[in-house]
């Protein structure tokens, strides 16, 4: 047990170093791109270029975390898919972002805070009990939240909460390097192929 609980601190260490200098890495690389979408959210729709949302994080601990805004700022804040026809809350470039993840840059901010990692379950909102107590009775709740994850690559919003937790639970059984990059891979595949993306 002993052996087994280094190796995997090792792991984690190993994966917070990874995840660390390619957060590092993107924020530099996609600045401008950052300060374009930053200028655009600012100038299409009244309210603040960032939306802090309160979400869970590792051992169900709430943590801030930001995207792009591509909603109006009445939105209530619920999961997208619980609002009644969600498209007339979209600012006038809101379906873009999310179509394209642009939304999802400033969590490479929470990344390089250690608050979430590149690949783990999406975070969930605070209020989504449901979420929260399948996934901590199956454990999941000791990972880090992800900017992508293995639910992710296989439905996204269409999923079920069971659906989802099932999912998160066998990327918690799998997670190696190896796993990681697979997901991070179908993500960009998904992303430029523009497919299970919300809108």
């Amino acid at each position: 047990m002993v052996v087994g609980g280094a190796e995997e601190l090792r792991s984690m260490g190993l994966k917070r170093a990874v995840d660390f200098f390619l957060a590092l890495l993107a924020s530099v690389v996609l600045l401008v791109p950052i300060l374009i979408v930053a200028l655009c959210v600012r100038l299409t729709s009244p309210g603040p270029v960032l939306y802090w949302s309160k979400r869970i994080g590792r051992f169900n601990q709430i943590f801030l975390m930001p995207k792009f805004r591509s909603m109006r700022v009445d939105t209530p804040t619920v999961a997208t898919h619980l609002l009644d026809n969600p498209d007339r809350f979209l600012t006038p470039i809101g379906s873009f972002l999310r179509k394209s993840s642009l939304d999802e840059l400033p969590q490479l901010w929470c990344i390089l805070e250690g608050k979430m990692s590149f690949v783990g379950p999406r975070p969930a909102l605070y209020n989504q009990y449901d979420l929260m107590e399948l996934r901590t009775a199956h454990g999941v709740d000791k990972l880090l939240p992800g900017l992508t994850g293995w639910a992710q690559i296989n439905g996204r919003d269409e999923l079920p909460i069971p659906e989802k937790v099932k999912f998160d639970v066998e990327y918690l059984e799998r997670r190696s390097f190896g796993f990681d990059m697979r997901i991070l891979f179908l993500t960009a595949e998904k992303v430029i192929r523009r497919k299970g993306i919300r809108h």
